[in-house]
């Protein structure tokens, strides 16, 4: 209830389709993007199976990651959810991170011209 007006939701869907429609300029720039969610697999497959994401998105349900790198978070009731975020990870180390992301539908842009420039 309300998911719009809480801040850092909204555009959840809006930013999955942009990385999904620019996947092969992910790959022409030898970057493949990877989706954290806190959502449960089950949740995960059902997104990924409706919105035809051609990456992976690995679930974090339990919050071992986000707790290891002390990702932001917020929660709605009892449930934990990262805030909007992009790491560049190459080699296991972090490179680059973005945040806060917004607008969530025109960060794809921002990162690939990131990793063109930081080829």
């Amino acid at each position: 209830e309300n998911w719009d007006s809480i801040p850092g939701a909204r555009g959840c869907t809006l930013e999955t389709c942009s990385f999904r429609d620019a996947h092969d300029d992910f790959i022409s720039l030898n970057a493949v993007p990877i989706g954290l969610s806190t959502q449960s697999v089950s949740d995960i497959k059902e997104m990924t199976t409706r919105l035809l994401v051609p990456y992976d998105v690995v679930s974090d349900e339990y919050l071992t990651f986000v707790n290891q790198l002390n990702l932001p978070t917020f929660k709605i009731k009892d449930k934990t959810y990262v805030k909007r975020l992009t790491l560049i990870i190459e080699k296991s180390f972090i490179k680059y991170f973005f945040y806060p992301v917004f607008p969530p539908d025109l960060h794809v842009n921002e990162v690939l011209e990131w990793l063109d420039s930081n080829k």
